[in-house]
Protein backbone atom coordinates (compact mmCIF):
# COMPACT_ATOMS: atom_id res chain seq x y z
CA UNK A 1 0.00 0.00 0.00
CA UNK A 2 3.09 2.25 -0.46
CA UNK A 3 3.75 4.87 -2.75
CA UNK A 4 6.26 3.41 -4.72
CA UNK A 5 8.28 6.56 -5.48
CA UNK A 6 8.58 6.66 -1.10
CA UNK A 7 8.54 3.54 -0.26
CA UNK A 8 9.20 4.23 3.23
CA UNK A 9 5.87 6.24 3.46
CA UNK A 10 3.34 4.16 4.70
CA UNK A 11 -0.58 5.05 3.87
CA UNK A 12 -3.21 3.85 6.65
CA UNK A 13 -7.05 4.49 6.56
CA UNK A 14 -8.48 5.83 10.00
CA UNK A 15 -11.35 3.35 11.84
CA UNK A 16 -12.69 6.88 12.33
CA UNK A 17 -13.99 6.84 8.56
CA UNK A 18 -16.50 4.16 9.23
CA UNK A 19 -17.98 5.84 12.90
CA UNK A 20 -21.76 5.88 11.65
CA UNK A 21 -21.42 1.98 10.63
CA UNK A 22 -19.35 1.55 13.66
CA UNK A 23 -22.81 2.87 15.87
CA UNK A 24 -24.94 1.37 13.89
CA UNK A 25 -23.51 -2.09 15.16
CA UNK A 26 -25.21 -3.73 11.77
CA UNK A 27 -22.08 -5.84 11.97
CA UNK A 28 -19.03 -6.42 15.16
CA UNK A 29 -16.95 -3.77 14.94
CA UNK A 30 -13.70 -6.00 14.20
CA UNK A 31 -15.73 -7.52 10.84
CA UNK A 32 -16.08 -3.41 9.84
CA UNK A 33 -12.27 -3.36 10.36
CA UNK A 34 -11.59 -6.50 8.92
CA UNK A 35 -12.99 -5.35 5.65
CA UNK A 36 -11.26 -2.52 5.41
CA UNK A 37 -7.89 -4.70 4.90
CA UNK A 38 -9.88 -7.39 2.94
CA UNK A 39 -11.63 -4.74 0.54
CA UNK A 40 -8.36 -3.35 -0.33
CA UNK A 41 -8.57 0.00 0.72
CA UNK A 42 -5.41 -0.32 3.02
CA UNK A 43 -3.41 -2.83 4.99
CA UNK A 44 -2.31 -0.46 7.55
CA UNK A 45 -5.31 0.75 9.99
CA UNK A 46 -5.83 3.87 12.75
CA UNK A 47 -8.09 2.36 15.85
CA UNK A 48 -10.50 4.91 17.47
CA UNK A 49 -10.13 2.99 20.89
CA UNK A 50 -13.43 4.27 22.09
CA UNK A 51 -15.45 3.17 18.94
CA UNK A 52 -13.94 -0.16 17.84
CA UNK A 53 -13.84 -1.63 22.10
CA UNK A 54 -17.50 -1.45 23.15
CA UNK A 55 -15.86 -2.86 26.64
CA UNK A 56 -14.00 0.90 26.18
CA UNK A 57 -12.04 2.67 28.93
CA UNK A 58 -11.11 -1.00 29.66
CA UNK A 59 -10.81 -3.08 26.54
CA UNK A 60 -11.48 -6.76 26.95
CA UNK A 61 -8.55 -9.52 26.54
CA UNK A 62 -11.77 -11.23 24.48
CA UNK A 63 -12.37 -8.15 22.49
CA UNK A 64 -8.65 -6.90 21.40
CA UNK A 65 -8.00 -10.13 20.64
CA UNK A 66 -10.67 -10.91 18.54
CA UNK A 67 -9.87 -7.54 16.39
CA UNK A 68 -5.80 -8.60 16.03
CA UNK A 69 -6.70 -12.13 14.94
CA UNK A 70 -9.70 -10.67 12.49
CA UNK A 71 -7.05 -7.88 11.31
CA UNK A 72 -4.49 -10.20 10.97
CA UNK A 73 -5.95 -12.90 9.07
CA UNK A 74 -7.02 -10.42 6.70
CA UNK A 75 -2.88 -9.89 6.25
CA UNK A 76 -3.53 -6.30 7.89
CA UNK A 77 -1.39 -4.36 10.91
CA UNK A 78 -2.50 -1.51 13.21
CA UNK A 79 -0.16 1.64 13.07
CA UNK A 80 -1.92 3.96 15.80
CA UNK A 81 -4.74 3.79 18.73
CA UNK A 82 -6.23 6.68 19.14
CA UNK A 83 -6.89 7.10 23.22
CA UNK A 84 -8.94 8.81 25.61
CA UNK A 85 -8.02 10.75 28.27
CA UNK A 86 -11.27 11.86 30.58
CA UNK A 87 -9.84 14.57 32.91
CA UNK A 88 -13.19 14.34 35.04
CA UNK A 89 -13.63 11.38 37.53
CA UNK A 90 -17.02 13.09 37.84
CA UNK A 91 -19.06 16.95 37.22
CA UNK A 92 -17.29 17.80 40.60
CA UNK A 93 -13.80 17.18 40.22
CA UNK A 94 -10.70 16.69 37.78
CA UNK A 95 -9.06 13.46 38.34
CA UNK A 96 -5.95 13.51 39.96
CA UNK A 97 -2.28 12.76 38.64
CA UNK A 98 -2.96 9.09 39.62
CA UNK A 99 -6.10 8.68 38.87
CA UNK A 100 -5.26 10.14 34.80
CA UNK A 101 -2.43 7.58 34.86
CA UNK A 102 -4.57 4.77 35.78
CA UNK A 103 -7.37 5.50 33.09
CA UNK A 104 -4.73 5.07 30.41
CA UNK A 105 -3.01 2.22 31.43
CA UNK A 106 -6.00 -0.03 30.15
CA UNK A 107 -5.68 1.84 26.40
CA UNK A 108 -1.77 1.57 26.31
CA UNK A 109 -2.01 -2.31 27.41
CA UNK A 110 -4.96 -2.59 24.66
CA UNK A 111 -2.96 -1.23 22.29
CA UNK A 112 0.40 -2.98 22.96
CA UNK A 113 -1.99 -5.96 22.82
CA UNK A 114 -3.50 -5.41 19.34
CA UNK A 115 0.05 -4.95 18.16
CA UNK A 116 -0.08 -0.97 17.73
CA UNK A 117 3.52 0.75 17.18
CA UNK A 118 1.69 3.89 18.62
CA UNK A 119 -1.22 5.60 20.35
CA UNK A 120 -2.63 9.52 19.94
CA UNK A 121 -3.62 12.18 22.45
CA UNK A 122 -4.60 16.10 21.88
CA UNK A 123 -1.55 17.71 21.99
CA UNK A 124 -0.64 19.08 25.23
CA UNK A 125 -3.25 17.29 26.90
CA UNK A 126 -1.28 15.05 29.03
CA UNK A 127 1.05 17.95 30.66
CA UNK A 128 4.96 17.01 31.26
CA UNK A 129 4.08 14.95 34.77
CA UNK A 130 1.80 12.89 32.92
CA UNK A 131 4.67 12.43 30.09
CA UNK A 132 7.53 11.79 32.43
CA UNK A 133 5.53 8.81 33.98
CA UNK A 134 4.32 7.25 30.13
CA UNK A 135 7.67 7.34 28.85
CA UNK A 136 8.86 4.28 30.38
CA UNK A 137 5.85 2.77 29.92
CA UNK A 138 6.13 3.69 26.40
CA UNK A 139 9.80 2.33 26.36
CA UNK A 140 8.40 -1.16 27.87
CA UNK A 141 5.44 -1.88 25.21
CA UNK A 142 7.80 -0.72 22.06
CA UNK A 143 5.05 2.25 21.77
CA UNK A 144 5.30 6.28 20.19
CA UNK A 145 2.76 8.59 21.72
CA UNK A 146 1.34 11.49 18.98
CA UNK A 147 0.58 14.05 20.14
CA UNK A 148 -2.16 15.73 17.73
CA UNK A 149 -2.79 19.06 16.24
CA UNK A 150 -5.76 20.26 14.26
CA UNK A 151 -7.71 22.65 12.88
CA UNK A 152 -7.07 26.08 14.09
CA UNK A 153 -4.31 24.84 16.42
CA UNK A 154 -1.35 26.75 14.67
CA UNK A 155 2.05 25.73 15.48
CA UNK A 156 2.90 29.39 16.69
CA UNK A 157 -0.61 29.61 18.43
CA UNK A 158 1.00 29.97 22.38
CA UNK A 159 -0.94 26.78 24.08
CA UNK A 160 0.52 24.79 20.91
CA UNK A 161 3.86 26.27 20.58
CA UNK A 162 4.32 25.34 24.84
CA UNK A 163 3.08 22.00 24.20
CA UNK A 164 5.91 21.38 21.59
CA UNK A 165 8.64 22.69 23.82
CA UNK A 166 7.47 20.16 25.95
CA UNK A 167 7.81 17.47 23.65
CA UNK A 168 11.16 19.04 22.52
CA UNK A 169 12.36 19.43 25.94
CA UNK A 170 11.75 15.60 26.85
CA UNK A 171 14.52 14.58 24.22
CA UNK A 172 12.70 11.36 23.31
CA UNK A 173 11.73 9.48 19.93
CA UNK A 174 8.71 8.25 22.09
CA UNK A 175 6.86 11.35 22.26
CA UNK A 176 5.90 12.95 18.70
CA UNK A 177 3.34 15.26 17.18
CA UNK A 178 1.11 14.26 14.65
CA UNK A 179 -0.27 16.86 12.28
CA UNK A 180 -3.97 16.50 10.50
CA UNK A 181 -4.04 18.49 7.50
CA UNK A 182 -6.85 19.76 8.52
CA UNK A 183 -4.51 22.72 9.57
CA UNK A 184 -3.73 23.50 5.68
CA UNK A 185 -7.42 24.16 4.11
CA UNK A 186 -7.03 26.95 1.73
CA UNK A 187 -10.67 26.49 1.05
CA UNK A 188 -13.78 25.04 2.95
CA UNK A 189 -15.53 21.94 1.41
CA UNK A 190 -17.94 22.24 -1.24
CA UNK A 191 -20.63 20.15 0.65
CA UNK A 192 -20.02 22.04 3.89
CA UNK A 193 -20.67 25.33 2.20
CA UNK A 194 -23.69 23.41 0.49
CA UNK A 195 -25.28 22.49 3.77
CA UNK A 196 -24.80 25.88 5.43
CA UNK A 197 -26.60 27.09 2.65
CA UNK A 198 -29.85 24.64 3.16
CA UNK A 199 -30.29 26.20 6.52
CA UNK A 200 -30.60 29.79 5.75
CA UNK A 201 -26.86 31.64 6.79
CA UNK A 202 -26.98 34.82 5.23
CA UNK A 203 -25.99 35.33 1.74
CA UNK A 204 -22.78 37.67 2.45
CA UNK A 205 -21.42 35.51 4.87
CA UNK A 206 -21.38 32.58 2.87
CA UNK A 207 -20.02 34.71 0.23
CA UNK A 208 -17.32 35.36 2.06
CA UNK A 209 -16.81 31.68 3.74
CA UNK A 210 -16.90 30.53 0.28
CA UNK A 211 -14.34 33.24 -1.60
CA UNK A 212 -12.30 34.33 1.56
CA UNK A 213 -11.59 31.35 4.21
CA UNK A 214 -7.69 32.51 4.47
CA UNK A 215 -8.58 36.18 5.41
CA UNK A 216 -8.48 36.45 9.18
CA UNK A 217 -11.23 38.73 9.07
CA UNK A 218 -13.59 35.91 8.03
CA UNK A 219 -12.87 34.18 11.19
CA UNK A 220 -14.17 37.60 12.82
CA UNK A 221 -17.05 37.75 11.06
CA UNK A 222 -17.77 33.82 11.76
CA UNK A 223 -17.51 34.48 15.59
CA UNK A 224 -19.67 37.79 15.35
CA UNK A 225 -22.62 35.48 13.63
CA UNK A 226 -22.06 33.10 16.23
CA UNK A 227 -22.95 35.83 19.03
CA UNK A 228 -25.27 37.15 17.28
CA UNK A 229 -27.69 34.30 18.02
CA UNK A 230 -28.99 34.07 14.35
CA UNK A 231 -27.33 30.48 13.42
CA UNK A 232 -29.50 28.21 12.99
CA UNK A 233 -30.63 25.54 15.06
CA UNK A 234 -30.32 22.63 12.24
CA UNK A 235 -26.39 23.50 11.65
CA UNK A 236 -25.68 25.08 15.03
CA UNK A 237 -23.40 22.14 15.77
CA UNK A 238 -22.03 22.08 12.38
CA UNK A 239 -21.05 25.63 12.39
CA UNK A 240 -18.68 25.41 15.47
CA UNK A 241 -16.33 23.65 12.76
CA UNK A 242 -15.56 27.01 11.28
CA UNK A 243 -14.18 27.67 14.71
CA UNK A 244 -12.15 24.58 15.74
CA UNK A 245 -11.91 22.24 13.20
CA UNK A 246 -10.71 23.98 9.75
CA UNK A 247 -7.43 25.66 9.85
CA UNK A 248 -6.03 28.77 8.13
CA UNK A 249 -2.10 27.41 8.49
CA UNK A 250 0.21 27.49 5.15
CA UNK A 251 2.31 24.67 4.84
CA UNK A 252 5.47 26.54 5.34
CA UNK A 253 4.24 27.04 9.09
CA UNK A 254 5.15 22.82 9.83
CA UNK A 255 8.79 23.45 8.47
CA UNK A 256 10.16 24.55 12.11
CA UNK A 257 8.38 21.46 13.71
CA UNK A 258 9.22 18.86 11.07
CA UNK A 259 11.88 17.18 13.15
CA UNK A 260 9.22 16.04 16.07
CA UNK A 261 6.89 15.29 13.61
CA UNK A 262 5.95 11.30 13.08
CA UNK A 263 2.54 10.97 12.07
CA UNK A 264 0.36 12.71 9.20
CA UNK A 265 -3.60 13.02 9.46
CA UNK A 266 -4.74 13.48 5.90
CA UNK A 267 -7.83 14.75 6.65
CA UNK A 268 -10.33 15.25 4.27
CA UNK A 269 -14.36 16.22 3.65
CA UNK A 270 -15.49 15.39 0.70
CA UNK A 271 -13.75 14.87 -2.59
CA UNK A 272 -14.72 17.78 -4.68
CA UNK A 273 -11.52 18.79 -5.75
CA UNK A 274 -11.78 20.93 -9.05
CA UNK A 275 -9.99 23.54 -8.13
CA UNK A 276 -7.38 21.67 -6.29
CA UNK A 277 -8.97 22.53 -2.45
CA UNK A 278 -8.44 18.81 -1.59
CA UNK A 279 -4.95 18.04 -3.27
CA UNK A 280 -3.17 21.27 -3.70
CA UNK A 281 -2.33 21.03 0.57
CA UNK A 282 -1.06 17.71 -0.11
CA UNK A 283 0.93 18.03 -3.02
CA UNK A 284 2.66 21.26 -1.10
CA UNK A 285 2.77 18.57 2.07
CA UNK A 286 4.51 16.35 0.00
CA UNK A 287 7.27 19.01 -1.50
CA UNK A 288 8.24 20.12 2.24
CA UNK A 289 8.69 16.74 3.22
CA UNK A 290 10.83 16.02 0.16
CA UNK A 291 13.09 19.18 0.35
CA UNK A 292 13.32 18.21 4.81
CA UNK A 293 17.05 17.28 5.72
CA UNK A 294 15.96 14.02 7.37
CA UNK A 295 13.40 11.48 5.13
CA UNK A 296 9.94 11.26 6.66
CA UNK A 297 9.62 7.59 7.72
CA UNK A 298 6.02 7.58 9.23
CA UNK A 299 2.21 7.35 8.58
CA UNK A 300 -0.08 9.10 5.78
CA UNK A 301 -3.94 8.27 7.09
CA UNK A 302 -6.69 9.20 5.53
CA UNK A 303 -9.03 10.37 7.42
CA UNK A 304 -12.57 11.55 6.70
CA UNK A 305 -14.22 14.31 8.72
CA UNK A 306 -17.22 14.78 5.68
CA UNK A 307 -19.55 12.03 7.76
CA UNK A 308 -21.22 14.61 10.18
CA UNK A 309 -23.17 15.93 6.67
CA UNK A 310 -22.72 13.53 3.77
CA UNK A 311 -24.76 10.85 5.72
CA UNK A 312 -25.40 8.27 3.01
CA UNK A 313 -21.82 8.85 1.31
CA UNK A 314 -20.33 4.81 1.30
CA UNK A 315 -17.22 5.42 3.61
CA UNK A 316 -15.14 2.40 1.74
CA UNK A 317 -15.82 3.79 -1.75
CA UNK A 318 -14.91 7.60 -0.45
CA UNK A 319 -11.73 6.14 1.34
CA UNK A 320 -10.71 4.52 -1.10
CA UNK A 321 -10.96 7.41 -3.60
CA UNK A 322 -9.35 9.77 -1.33
CA UNK A 323 -5.97 7.39 -0.62
CA UNK A 324 -5.35 7.37 -4.66
CA UNK A 325 -5.74 11.32 -4.67
CA UNK A 326 -3.61 11.63 -1.72
CA UNK A 327 -0.88 9.21 -3.43
CA UNK A 328 -0.65 11.19 -6.15
CA UNK A 329 -0.76 14.62 -5.05
CA UNK A 330 1.81 13.80 -2.43
CA UNK A 331 4.25 12.18 -5.10
CA UNK A 332 3.23 15.00 -7.63
CA UNK A 333 6.43 16.50 -8.52
CA UNK A 334 5.05 18.95 -10.46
Amino acid sequence: MNAPEHAEWTFAASTFNWTPDIIAADRPAAEIVRSVVADGVASTIELEAGSVWRSFPEPSDAEVDALRESLAAAGGSVSTVGLSLDDFASTLRPRSHAERLAFLLPQLRAANQVGARGVRLPIGQAGRPLLDDLLPLLEQDDLTLYEEIQGQQAPSSPPVAAALETIDSLGSERVRVLVDVSLLMPALPVSYLERLATAGLPPDLLDRLGAEWSDPETGDAVVAFLRSGKVPASVHTLYMNLLIRFGRSHVDDLRGILPLVGAFHLKFWDLDDADARVSAPLADLGRLLRSAPHPFTGTLTSEWGGHEWLVDTDATAITRAHLALARSALTSTV
